[in-house]
């Protein structure tokens, strides 16, 4: 098995806890509502929506694939930390064991935050997880983000 990891970072000029609270923590109820063509829901196939929670996500028309099983590791509403495993779903094709994820907000600048992501995958066999693999996933992940960044700018009065 082979073990990957990939950091990303992206600022906002969204407060942190604001965007912990919308992005983390109601995301399953926010992204379809402003991103209906990425998700289409996401239902809870056990658990309390702490950790140990698996969730099945059915993603969108705009996306290639149909959906993903994710598993909920951790959740840190002080410290605005997220950790959740994909366990399942065509996302991981045949070369990929699981991918697992590390949120955290922190201040930014000027009243905002930046969100630090930390992807490691599990491959199978001496697969590979390249570059170009990546850096498709968080240019998608990145487009999320900024819509719905632009959707909290917009409406000043959710998430407070």
């Amino acid at each position: 098995m082979g073990v990957f990891t990939y950091e990303s970072e992206s600022t906002s000029v969204i407060a942190p806890a604001r965007l912990f609270k919308s992005l983390i923590l109601d995301a399953d109820n926010l992204i379809p509502t402003v991103v209906p063509q990425a998700v289409k829901n996401t239902e809870i196939v056990s658990g309390d929506g702490g950790p140990g929670t698996i969730k099945k996500v059915h993603l969108g028309e705009s996306s290639q694939f149909k959906y993903v099983v994710k598993q909920i590791d951790a959740v840190d509403t002080e410290k605005l930390t997220y950790n959740y495993s994909v366990i399942e779903g065509d996302v991981l094709g045949d070369d990929v064991e699981k991918i697992s994820y590390a949120t955290e907000v922190v201040a930014g600048p000027d009243g905002g935050s930046i969100l630090r992501n930390t992807g490691t995958y599990y491959t199978k066999g001496d697969h590979a997880i390249t570059d170009d693999q990546i850096k498709d996933g968080n240019e998608k992940s990145f487009g999320l983000f900024k819509v719905v960044e632009a959707y909290l700018v917009a409406n000043p009065d959710v998430y407070n």
